[in-house]
């Protein structure tokens, strides 16, 4: 009872109108664990944009998910979930990106580069288009 009584002293209630008033302030402040607590709370996952984990219906409470449901217990917090999820396999894979270029896409997308690279003052990646572009002209 001790332990309720101070986690209240931290906490507040807020009463929103409708459900989508609850999905926009959720998506605003990006839980850890998001628990929707009601009948038919699967239709509504769609609105789900920022939670570190999500427990749907009365009998998915946040402990089966930390100990047994099989989801992951390393959560985002601090609203973090609205640009990071949860550790998972997928935090452990290495990624590379490859991306080449013809001659055709340097100019379609060069102008562009140059714009942005411009705007930022990174001379020498507006340079490196540059470069290839005007070598294009020659040929």
């Amino acid at each position: 009872m001790e332990i309720a009584v101070e986690a209240l002293k931290n906490s507040c209630f807020i009463q929103l109108n409708s459900l989508n008033e609850c999905f926009q302030l959720s998506n605003t402040y990006a839980p850890e664990h998001l628990i929707l607590a009601f009948d038919s709370a699967s239709t509504y996952t769609y609105q789900i944009i920022n939670a570190g984990s999500v427990f749907i219906g009365k009998y998915s409470c946040e402990s089966a998910g930390d100990y047994a449901s099989g989801t992951n217990h390393t959560l985002p917090t601090n609203g973090y979930a609205r640009n990071y999820s949860g550790v998972s396999l997928d935090s452990f894979v290495k990624k590379i990106t490859f991306q080449e270029l013809s001659a055709v896409g340097i100019q379609t997308i060069g102008q562009a580069i140059e714009i942005m690279a411009e705007a930022e003052q990174l001379i020498a990646h507006k340079n490196a288009v540059t470069i290839r572009l005007n070598s294009l002209k020659n040929v």
